[in-house]
């Protein structure tokens, strides 16, 4: 099952074991279960501490890694693509070897009173999925009253259609809806021991002032925080999430020294660098207000969606960008039972159906090629006359016999059974006719709105909402820097990103040095 090259870098690994694993595995005759049994005898080749049993499971075919103080962690379906990590580190964590969790955090997961039991829908090539399902494994690693199974929707198609599951990763904690989405382990634990969030709101308010306090953690944010630390400055780091939109991106093939590298493992250099200095990382924290302090200190507050506040001697706004919604109706009351965002994510989940793309640039002909590959037909409506994406990608589009292009397509509706889309309405702007188009899952692919519906009214932001910055990132707010899609750059590019958040950070120095004096002597 593993090449030799994979099972050596394994049994590597292995050698952390601390303790006996046993896979239990339940098969039947089907070619899956039978690669499911090969892969978990390999397995259990490379290590003396790991042993394979076969046993009925809830679901087949499916593995159960665990020890002799009862870990549940499931993995049903074959854990290769994506989700190889994720095994890897339920093997490593089952073993004994120590999690890379803060001690309070490890604490908290331990005094988890309750029974859960967490189901985790994903489909192999979903590049967000691995984090969810790594971070319930970790807590049922240290819990054992906490268990979790990965299950491979493309494989378990029945059960995801009883369940009506149209995006991944959902998660399920005993038998209900608990997420869908991205999620982290903070999120996670917030969710289910609801005095986290409250005791962690508190100790946030308590932090002292920093010298620049960055909201966002994209790459912009990201090397905002690494300048300022390398200027020696006390810095803060507060976001929703680590990586932001690039988290999403599946082949980055234009950043200058890298040949070619995928989005989840930028973004995890990204975190690794920026931890390598001090800076005070407060992630799972979404800002919902920028105001002066009503102390007349010459700092700014940034008031968090938990209750927290933080303040800042500058503040340095990085906090990107989102998809952009087609605002039609039904799109939010579909949004996850048939209308996505991610084609690399969700696309399996319609293997042999019919779907649409919303969108003619970049973005949307390459989602309609790579959704070609797995589904019966596409059709990509585009608003304007003509496509906007690189000729090389038109030409490969309309190469393939399953691609359907309509161009001065408005779309005016998504329409369902309640459940689930059923198809979607468009106008022809030529002629004025309406049709119905019959489909399964639409893909929406029509760019980016900046994140700062928070910032209205008090700062200078362009039509469209972007923050209006200078040559050093200033904002119209002394002291109030911005970097990143979230401002009004002529690109939308991570490395354009990364070199404005350097240029915001050298600005909130720059800002420093000529005021830090006058804000320090009035906050004292």
């Amino acid at each position: 099952m593993l090449n030799a090259d994979l099972k050596q870098q394994l049994k590597t690994y292995l050698q952390n074991l601390r303790q006996h694993v046993r896979l239990v595995v339940s098969a039947d005759d089907s070619k899956k279960s039978q690669e499911l049994l090969d892969l978990a005898n390999d397995i259990a080749s490379l290590s003396a501490l790991v042993s394979v049993t076969r046993a009925r499971l809830e679901r087949t075919p499916a593995m159960q890694v665990t020890n002799d103080q009862g870990t549940d962690i499931r993995f049903a379906g074959l854990p290769m693509g994506h989700e190889f990590t994720s095994l890897v580190l339920a093997l490593l964590h089952t073993g004994g070897h120590p999690l890379k969790l803060d001690a309070e955090v490890v604490e908290q997961i331990k005094a988890l009173p309750a029974e859960l039991k967490f189901e985790t829908f994903v489909s192999l090539t979903c590049q967000n999925c691995p984090d969810v399902v790594q971070a319930l494994n970790m807590m049922a690693a240290l819990n054992p009253k906490v268990s979790n199974t990965m299950v491979d929707g493309a494989l378990f198609q029945d059960e995801v259609e009883s369940r009506q599951i149209m995006a991944v990763p959902s998660v399920y904690l005993n038998g209900e809806l608990f997420a869908q989405g991205r999620i982290s382990l903070k999120e996670i634990l917030a969710k289910v021991d609801t005095q986290a969030s409250a005791r962690e709101a508190e100790a946030l308010t308590q932090k002292a002032p920093f010298e620049v306090l960055i909201v966002g953690a994209g790459p912009a944010g990201a090397s905002a925080a690494i300048y300022s630390a390398r200027k020696g400055l006390s810095t803060g780091l507060v976001a929703d999430r680590f990586g932001g939109q690039v988290t999403e991106t599946v082949g980055i093939e234009n950043f200058i020294s890298v040949k070619a590298t995928e989005g989840p493992k930028l973004v995890a250099s990204l975190e690794a660098h920026v931890r390598d200095y001090e800076v005070d990382i407060m992630e799972s924290q979404k800002a919902v207000r920028l105001s002066q302090s009503a102390d007349g200190n010459g700092l700014y507050q940034v008031e968090l969606a938990s209750g927290a506040t933080l303040e800042g001697k500058t503040v340095l706004l990085a906090t990107g960008a989102r998809w952009r919604e087609m605002n039609v109706p039904g799109e939010k009351e579909y949004r996850g039972r048939g209308v996505a965002y991610c084609p690399h994510c969700d696309g399996p989940l319609f293997k042999g159906k019919r779907v649409a793309v919303i969108g003619g640039g970049n973005s949307g002909i390459e989602a309609a090629i790579d959704l070609a590959n797995i589904v019966e037909h596409v059709t990509v409506l585009e608003f304007d006359s003509k496509l906007r994406a690189d000729e090389v990608l038109v030409r490969k589009a309309r190469s393939m016999g399953n691609i359907d292009i309509i161009t001065q397509a408005q779309t005016t509706e998504v329409t369902g059974d309640g459940n689930k889309v059923t198809g979607l309405v468009y106008t022809d702007r030529r002629s004025g006719d309406s049709h119905s188009v019959e489909l399964a899952g639409i893909f929406v692919q029509i760019g980016l709105v900046p994140n700062t519906e928070w910032l209205k009214g008090t700062l200078e932001l362009t039509p469209r909402g972007e923050i209006i910055v200078d040559e050093r990132g200033q904002t119209s707010l002394p002291g109030v820097f911005a970097a990143g899609d979230v401002t009004n750059s002529a690109y939308k590019q991570i490395i354009i990103a990364m070199g404005s958040g350097a240029t915001a950070s050298l600005g909130a120095f720059d800002y420093l040095i000529r005021h830090g004096e006058q804000a320090s002597t009035q906050a004292a």
